[in-house]
């Protein structure tokens, strides 16, 4: 390997090196040569194999240098060469008598990228430059270790030969002069002059841009000279005729006219990403240059303004390979680059950078050379760059890179963005024609109708304006051209039919992005849609355009504060008249039923946007207008709600209603028709295509952005909402669907839950939002006694179904005679009441509701539904199919039939059936096996009488080949028995967890000792405690037994006191459970709960549930051995919100030391003394996990500043873990939940035994069959 010097003398050559700062300098605007994409030409014949180096110098003896080679890789310590080579070759030089001594090195020669022209960093000037298999160890040279060497090449690929113009040996001397001359293998390319240490090397020793050329000539014996700007560099080679060969062409390359397949040379070229990087083994940083499809290696930032390089990688051959930190390799066939980065920020856009690169070099240029035949194709139609190589296919445009990135911000739905060089397989031969009839030009005369000059863009615009003018070019369509029939749906959707028939592309987009329906009905059944209809008309290019537009969101206007609008306002296009009856405006809500006697005959016009209405028809002068800007919601009454059949109500921003009927009702339908056109706006018009009961706007917020409000509008039409808010696609929300609907009054805020999102709908006006409210409320509510008018769940279920079934499931799958015996009638009747009036505000809890009550609730609905659950069409089929003796084709056809059910039928048979299924499979406990239960639900969900079995005989099949006809995944299934039994063992283990307890067999009540207001023996209470006894039941069961009356504001609770800690029970918390789990230091203590009011106070001004703050915490830990608390209390960083309590270190930190779940704490007031808390404001907290394998039990102390700072986090604690029912508004009722057990008669039919053989079952279903009025007795 040569080493060049920086001076050329006479005598011995003096070298200087410089230090890497020294070469570093700042360019702003670095330029790229041009380069070449194709990779290095085929091999040719070399002159000869010789290695002798030539010196241009008499012959003079060399003294060898001193050696230093690395100990490893990551050492910085060297040794000498010579303590590892002791033998000394004598090479030969040509035509010289010269002997050197160099050391020989038993190892793989590795090739370098050290540059010819200049020595770099810490290199020896003392080494000859020819000594190149001893530069890979000096620790300036740029060698790749044996490691990185992937594969030489033998043989070039020979497609590659026509980018290289010549190539051959040559000798090369160091620009500024040197003794010797080395032999390279030298290449000439359109864009680059390059040399290697041989012919099999694919990376250059260093490279010559040509279009930084500036001499070449013939200068003495055999040589010639390539001038640059501030370089010369010295060639030989072996004949005249071959010096003269050389010459003509470089001459050619640097000035001479190029070849038309490259750019011209000398045209400056922007670089994608440049800047230094270090190369693993290197101590000097490479300046490098990521630029189209390659990477670029210079010494340093001044070579590169000079176009004179190290060597450039072709990056169709490269990978990117994310390495640690800050390191990253660039993996090719011959070699592995190892980079590092300044940063880890910096290496991500690195690597970025290069695998954009290499996208850029796998591209095809075939499309967009056919695309650039459009003159105006081939500058960008946003910022008008030159040579654009993207596209949105959808609107039709073609763009430049830069803007291709803001319009992929659009998302998808608005923009369709694909490459002209990458994306081949998009690029139909009918695309193209699209693209090439339209052209940027006339698209533009759509898109950018109305483009203020002060809004344009150029190509050096920013990222910043070039993401506000897509925005409002094609998501707003702010310049846009609007179409005669803008608004006019029926027309806009009449005229693309027509047009599509044509070739007149321009026109069919126009419509499109001017409100046309792609999908609307053409009213021909062989050509349903506009696509078919362009297919069968021979124009396979409006199908293609229409193709790419199914799904396209057309442009949404927004108005903001920066936006003129005043060029482009909609044309008004609405105009309706008529005579109407009309009341007079009322300021509040229409609530009773007007009749027609206060109805007025007026003359209505709807014109310009402005409704009027005059005294008859020959007016001239209105009796009273309304501009469609001042209307904020449009209801249609019922019919038959007024004295006219067909009414409805007009509310204005003036918080007025104006109410108008009509008697015939295709007027009364044109006219809402028409006047929600007037103010609805273009970005929510296919609201206007609904049956609506409601159009108008309102504000809200959703769950992702509580700050600020939208403006939303609204349409609700039967059991569904939709909503099509600013900037966003139109959105249905099911309400029948919802998890929660709830008006909280006093910030006039109506909340909707659904799956995964919450929205806040927010009032403006008292009037029209209590009528959105109680409209809304209705539609959620039950609307009929068909399944599909149920309140339902996300999967299709009646709420009613599933809130019975996981109530059983839970707490009556080990109930005997489940099902069969009877609840109390009154309570099952106010049950399905409460289910009718809202199934989703109804919470089952043990206790309060009996299980047999449950049951029979769920049994009377399948009973009373209209239509029954098998549906009156396909109820008989059902009962037919029980008859089949094969048993393969009765699951058959069952299967068929239960397809053909609608979705909610189905959906709710199969959570029924597989709900019996598992109640069967714990027949041993409830004693209710399949044929039990095929007689209860055979006759209920058939709605029949039940003379027969047939029924039955359907439902035991269901059961009985449940996961056959279901489909059923047996190991889900499985997994849900498992969850079942797991239940039941839990419960199992609570009933008999203290058997010890005194108790009164005869009842099953436990005795407890409660104490009021103090711990002392004249405070004692004995109390028999039933299970499901609350907190707040067992206070007043207390207070009156001591005859002390309850005062307003007296917070009487339940306190569970343990030493020195104490808290107070939930008023709905169960006291049973308390008792089991106490130690025998704990009691229960009946007295006033002092902080309740000021809890409740600030729990209502806190906007947020959640909390945060700084606390002192300490950790329960013990002294092993002596059983002795220890450790201290450190300041922690808390934050509490509603699913867990998490700890930092301090308010800085990101990572969480600690985290729990909130439902899992029981908080304490107080703290032992013994732990010397720092202030007297501590909290004791307990942490007990819900596994029961592996129970866990933790107790830890927090400490806060102030007494006010620990009253906000207790309360904020029991608002979480209450989901904020701290207390009940109303107070505590004092009237105690009567505790009768219920009547052991199981209603008035008595039922067939539950004990007994499978063959006495089976005759009693006989006996039932043939007699049911026998059975129709008390069976005790």
């Amino acid at each position: 390997m040569e080493e060049d010097s920086s001076q050329a003398c006479c005598g011995s050559p003096t070298l200087t090196t410089k230090g890497t700062e020294e070469l570093i300098q700042t360019d702003p605007t670095p330029q790229v040569p041009l380069r070449n994409r194709t990779p290095q030409a085929q091999e040719i014949s070399k002159p000869s194999d010789q290695t002798e180096l030539q010196p241009a110098l008499p012959e003079r003896k060399i003294s060898k240098p001193s050696l230093l080679i690395p100990v490893d890789d990551s050492s910085n310590d060297y040794v000498d060469a010579e303590l590892l080579n002791s033998s000394v070759q004598q090479r030969k030089v040509a035509d010289r008598d010269m002997s050197l001594q160099v050391p020989i090195r038993q190892q793989k020669r590795v090739c370098s990228l050290y540059s010819d022209d200049e020595l770099l960093d810490e290199d020896d000037p003392d080494s000859p430059p020819w000594q190149t298999e001893r530069i890979a160890n000096l620790p300036g040279s740029f060698c790749l270790p044996d490691s990185g060497r992937l594969f030489t090449p033998s043989k070039e690929d020979s497609s590659q030969l026509s980018s290289v113009i010549k190539m051959g040996w040559l000798d090369k001397n160091p620009p500024q002069g040197g003794l010797y001359y080395q032999k390279r293998w030298v290449k000439l390319e359109i864009d680059y002059l390059r040399y290697f240490d041989n012919e099999k090397e694919v990376y250059s020793k260093g490279f010559i841009s040509t279009a930084f050329i500036t001499n070449v000539s013939s200068v003495g014996e055999l040589k010639f000279e390539v001038a640059t700007n501030n370089r010369t560099f010295i060639f030989r080679a072996e004949n005249e005729d071959e010096r003269n060969e050389w010459v003509t062409e470089l001459k050619n390359c640097s000035g001479g006219p190029k070849r038309p397949i490259t750019l011209i040379a000398g045209s400056p070229l922007t670089p994608d990403y440049y800047g230094y990087l270090e190369l693993k083994g290197l101590r000097s940083k490479l300046y490098t240059v990521v630029a189209s499809d390659k990477v670029l290696l210079y010494k340093n930032a001044d070579d590169y303004r000079i176009g004179v390089g190290i060597t450039f990688i072709d990056m169709s051959v490269g990978n990117v390979k994310d390495s640690d930190r800050r390191s990253f390799d660039l993996t090719t066939p011959y070699r592995i680059f190892s980079f590092i980065a300044e940063s880890e920020q910096s290496r991500e856009q690195w690597v970025q950078a290069m695998r954009d690169a290499i996208g850029e070099a796998l591209s095809n240029s075939e499309v967009v050379e056919q695309i650039w035949r459009e003159p105006s194709n081939s500058f960008c139609a946003d910022c008008g760059a030159p040579k654009p190589d993207w596209a949105a296919i959808n609107l039709c445009v073609v763009i430049c890179k830069q803007c291709a990135g803001e319009h992929r911000g659009l998302g998808p739905s608005i923009s369709k963005v694909r490459s002209l060089k990458m994306d081949k397989k998009i690029w139909t031969e009918e695309l193209i024609q699209v693209f090439l009839k339209l052209g940027n030009k006339r698209v533009n005369s759509f898109w950018a109708a109305n483009v203020p000059p002060s809004e344009a863009l150029s190509p050096s615009s920013c990222s910043e304006d070039r993401r506000r003018f897509i925005s409002n070019k094609y998501r707003q369509g702010k310049y846009r051209k609007y179409h005669a029939l803008y608004g006019n749906q029926k027309e806009l959707n009449n005229a693309l039919c027509i047009n599509v028939q044509c070739s007149d592309l321009l026109e069919t987009l126009s419509l499109i992005f001017c409100g046309a329906d792609v999908n609307c009905s053409t009213g021909m059944a062989n050509c349903p849609s506009p696509e078919s209809l362009a297919s069968t008309h021979s124009q396979p290019l409006q199908a293609e355009l229409i193709k790419h537009n199914l799904n396209t969101e057309l442009p949404q206007l927004q108005v903001e504060a920066d936006m003129d609008l005043k060029h482009y306002p909609p044309p008004p296009c609405v105009s309706y008249e008529g005579y109407l009856f009309k009341t007079a405006s009322m300021g509040r809500a229409v609530t009773e039923r007007k009749v027609k006697e206060e109805f007025s005959r007026r003359w209505c016009m709807l014109n310009d946007g402005i409704f009027s209405y005059y005294e008859h028809d020959k007016s001239t002068n209105p009796n009273g207008t309304l501009k469609a800007s001042e209307i904020v919601c449009l209801a249609v009454d019922a019919p038959e709600k007024h004295g006219y059949d067909n009414t409805f109500e007009l509310y204005s921003e003036s918080e007025r209603i104006y109410l108008f009927g009509t008697d015939e009702p295709d007027s009364h339908k044109e006219w809402v028709k028409c006047i929600a056109k007037t103010f609805i706006p273009a970005t929510a018009e296919p609201l206007l295509r609904l049956s609506f009961e409601r159009i108008g706007r309102l504000k809200c917020k959703d769950g992702l952005n509580l700050q600020q409000s939208k403006v939303g509008w609204f349409a609700l039409a039967g059991s569904t909402l939709h909503v099509y808010l600013e900037n966003s696609k139109g959105e249905e929300i099911h309400l029948r669907k919802l998890n929660e609907l709830s008006i909280q009054q006093d910030n006039e805020v109506l909340v909707l839950v659904e799956k995964g999102r919450t929205l806040y709908i927010e009032g403006e006006r008292k009037l029209d939002f209590a009528g959105w409210c109680v409209a809304i409320q209705a539609a959620a509510g039950s609307g009929g006694d068909t399944l599909s008018q149920q309140q339902l769940t996300d999967t299709d279920i009646p709420v009613i179904v599933l809130s019975c079934i996981d109530y059983i499931t839970q707490y009556g799958l080990t109930s005997e005679g489940i099902y069969r015996k009877s609840g109390v009638n009154s309570r099952v009747a106010a049950l399905c009441n409460r289910f009718r009036r809202d199934a989703r505000s109804l919470r089952l809890k043990e206790g309060e509701h009996q299980v047999d009550d449950v049951s029979n609730t769920l049994k009377r609905f399948f009973r009373d539904l209209e239509e029954g659950l098998f549906t009156s069409e396909y109820a008989y089929s059902w009962l037919s199919i029980t008859a089949l003796q094969d048993e393969n084709q009765k699951i058959s056809e069952y299967k068929a039939l239960l397809d053909r059910l609608p979705p909610v039928n189905k959906a709710t048979l199969q959570a029924l059936i597989n709900h019996l299924y598992c109640v069967q499979r714990f027949s041993e406990l409830n004693q209710m096996n399949l044929h039990n239960l095929a007689i209860v639900f055979g006759p209920t969900l058939f709605q029949t009488d039940g003379k027969d079995y047939t029924a039955g005989r359907a439902v035991e099949d269901l059961i009985e080949h449940y996961t056959l006809i279901f489909e059923v995944d047996e190991q889900q299934l499985n997994r849900q028995l498992e969850e079942i039994n797991a239940i039941i063992k839990m419960r199992k283990k609570f009933d008999t967890k203290f058997p010890s307890r005194p108790r009164f067999e005869g009842d099953g009540h436990f005795i407890c000792t409660v104490y009021l207001e103090e711990l002392k023996d004249t405070a004692e209470q004995h109390v028999k405690i039933p299970g499901s006894m609350t907190a707040a039941e067992l206070v007043y069961e207390v207070l009156d037994r001591r005859n002390i009356p309850v005062k307003d504001k007296d917070y009487w609770s339940c306190w569970e006191v343990c030493e020195e800690i104490e808290r107070p029970l939930h008023y709905q918390e169960r006291v049973l459970p308390i008792l089991h789990s106490a130690g025998n230091e704990s009691h229960l203590l009946i007295k006033k709960q002092p902080a309740m009011d000021a809890m409740i106070t600030y729990l209502a001004t806190k906007v947020d549930v959640s909390k945060h703050g700084m606390m002192k915490f300490r950790e329960e830990r013990s002294i092993l051995g002596l059983g002795l608390p220890s450790g201290n209390f450190h300041d922690r960083f808390f934050i509490l919100n509603v699913t867990s309590l998490r700890m930092y270190k301090d308010v800085r930190s990101n990572r969480v030391e600690r985290d729990w779940v909130v439902k899992n704490l029981k908080i304490y007031l107080g703290i032992k003394k013994k732990l010397r808390p720092p202030t007297c404001w501590g909290l004791t907290v307990v942490y007990e996990s819900k596994k029961q394998e592996k129970p866990e039990r933790q107790q830890w102390y927090l400490c806060c500043e102030t007494q006010s700072e620990m009253r906000e986090w207790y309360a904020t604690f029991l608002s979480i873990q209450n989901d904020g029912n701290l207390w009940p508004q109303d107070g505590v009722q004092k009237n105690r939940v009567s505790r009768v057990l219920p009547d052991t008669r199981h209603g008035n039919v008595s039922l067939i035994p539950l004990r007994g053989s499978e063959n006495e079952m089976r005759s009693s279903v006989a006996a039932f069959s043939q007699d049911a009025l026998a059975l129709l007795r008390d069976v005790r």
